[in-house]
């Protein structure tokens, strides 16, 4: 059973990333928003914010690519909603494959297109002043934490994949998702925010996973953040993964 998954999936897998490979606009797309506001708020607002003395874009960056991945979901839920809209879901279920393999195969896409955004994103931020002396693991760290981050939301986008009755509804629900950054410690530092604001903003997952990514890039001790974020990170995973599988067999399988 778990060979028969692998293998249905990874033949789904190479079928989306086809997909992708012949209209890599989808991709290009994804990284504009989070590059836009990258050369905003360090060339506009940068000058303004005070960060104890950080260059800003450094400071910026681990906030601009939980951004990344909350704006690149929004492709997984559509390309879901096209797939069950366009009743190619229906087709495959009549054919002997997995049927977990198209959900997984559609979350897995995911994950490549938003590294590959993240890679942009993370070149312009180098091409902008962004330094680190991290090493391997520090970088490796970081990687493990944006996929898990990635599945989470990924996991999450399914759910408005398969039961969305328009383009407006299946693209609408990640807006909180890009928003939730602002309300953390990305752009500024939660101690000069309003008290009920700064509660919120330090209990919130952004502000841990920012706070860890931050941590690891300038060498610094990880602290509560860096178990927090990966709490943060698995559970939301977890309970994302149990409401797509069970909206899944519910509405299509």
């Amino acid at each position: 059973m778990t060979t028969d998954l692998v293998h249905d999936t990874t033949v789904l897998l190479k079928r989306s990333l086809r997909h992708i490979l012949r209209s890599p606009d989808t991709i290009i797309t994804t990284a504009v928003t989070p590059i836009a506001m990258l050369l905003l708020f360090v060339y506009v607002f940068g000058g303004a914010i005070d960060v104890g003395g950080a260059n800003y874009v450094t400071y910026l960056l681990p906030g601009i690519l939980l951004i990344t991945v909350a704006s690149g979901i929004a492709y997984t839920a559509f390309r879901l909603f096209t797939d069950v809209s366009g009743g190619i879901f229906e087709r495959f279920q009549s054919m002997p494959i997995t049927r977990s393999a198209l959900l997984w195969s559609h979350v897995l896409t995911s994950v490549v297109a938003n590294l590959t955004s993240l890679v942009l994103v993370v070149l312009v931020a180098l091409v902008m002043g962004f330094r680190s002396g991290a090493g391997v693991l520090a970088w490796l760290a970081v990687l493990g934490i944006m996929v898990l981050f990635t599945l989470a939301l990924t996991w999450l986008a399914v759910i408005p994949g398969l039961t969305a009755k328009s383009v407006d509804g299946v693209s609408g629900f990640s807006y909180p998702l890009i928003f939730l950054p602002f309300v953390s410690s990305a752009f500024v530092p939660t101690a000069g925010m309003p008290g009920p604001v700064r509660w919120f903003a330090e209990h919130q997952p952004v502000t841990s996973i920012v706070n860890t990514i931050r941590a690891l890039y300038a060498e610094q001790p990880l602290g509560n953040d860096g178990w927090l974020a990966l709490a943060w990170c698995v559970a939301l995973l977890l309970v994302a993964y149990a409401l797509a599988m069970r909206t899944y067999r519910t509405k299509v399988a």
